[in-house]
């Protein structure tokens, strides 16, 4: 008895430490994230190191980026990505389209070949390198490039007819993602979408209904700080003051993932 007790002593032990951890890491929420996306999601479940990838030859660089995309959105993975490249293909033609956390820029890059005027907005520069690259060998025009150095950077950004943001704004705690998202909603038009992939709250009770800061590692890999689910009602809340109608909104790939697409109809 003595022994399972010490068991359960230090494993409480260990919980608060890694709590404690985790609360002192989003002293500096940038930074803390910074760690951990230099690695992006590539083909399926598979992890893309940024300076890894930029090594490569041109020749190198453009096949593998062009294979991580075929094998993510076509086949047996068109149910992941490739389905909403076919639904948003002719809507984005001529739309300034925002792409918030681009990493390997898989969704806008094949937006801007569908006519879209994308700006690619990271906190990681290499990730911006790299798609500078990859657009710079698929000759497209139509693109710029903006590092998040900080919150109060992003006055800097214009208007926009669509926010994309797949799978960017569920990695840090909600009270941290709410100062971006604050004024990210101010560069986005009345009328225009907000168009967001997150993990639901069904995801995460079915995986166990682990702490946000150890959830990650198991949804996104070793070094993930942090997920966080989302639904509607907690999305809507993320966007306050602002006031959206949705257009869409379901959970797909086994309930992996979930879907929004809001309008703006009004500042708040």
């Amino acid at each position: 008895m003595g022994s399972k007790i010490k068991n359960m002593c230090i494993s409480l032990l260990r919980k608060i430490s890694k709590r404690k951890k985790s609360l002192e890491s989003w002293v500096d929420p940038l930074s803390t994230l910074r760690k951990k996306w230099q690695v992006v999601p590539g083909a399926g479940d598979k992890r893309v190191h940024i300076k890894d990838l930029l090594k490569l030859s041109d020749e190198e660089f453009l096949r593998t980026w062009l294979e991580i995309r075929k094998k993510d959105s076509t086949g047996e993975n068109f149910c992941k990505r490739g389905w909403y490249h076919e639904l948003y293909k002719e809507f984005m033609k001529g739309k300034k389209v925002l792409d918030v956390g681009c990493g390997l820029g898989i969704d806008g890059v094949t937006f801007a070949q569908y006519g879209a005027e994308v700006t690619f907005l990271d906190i990681v520069e290499d990730n911006l390198k790299a798609v500078k690259r990859i657009c710079s060998l698929l000759n497209l025009k139509n693109v710029s490039f903006f590092y998040m150095e900080d919150f109060s950077s992003l006055k800097k950004l214009g208007i926009y007819d669509v926010i994309w943001a797949q799978g960017s704004l569920h990695t840090a705690p909600f009270n941290v993602i709410k100062k971006e998202v604050k004024e990210l909603v101010k560069h986005l038009k009345i009328g225009g979408r907000w168009i967001q992939l997150a993990y639901p709250k069904s995801r995460w009770i079915r995986e166990g209904k682990l702490p946000f800061y150890e959830w990650g590692e198991k949804t996104d890999g070793e070094g993930t700080p942090w997920i966080e689910w989302y639904d509607l009602d907690k999305l809507l809340k993320l966007l306050e003051p602002a006031k959206f109608d949705v257009i869409l909104y379901f959970e797909f790939h086994n309930n992996d993932f979930n879907w929004f697409d809001l309008i703006k109809r009004d500042e708040g």
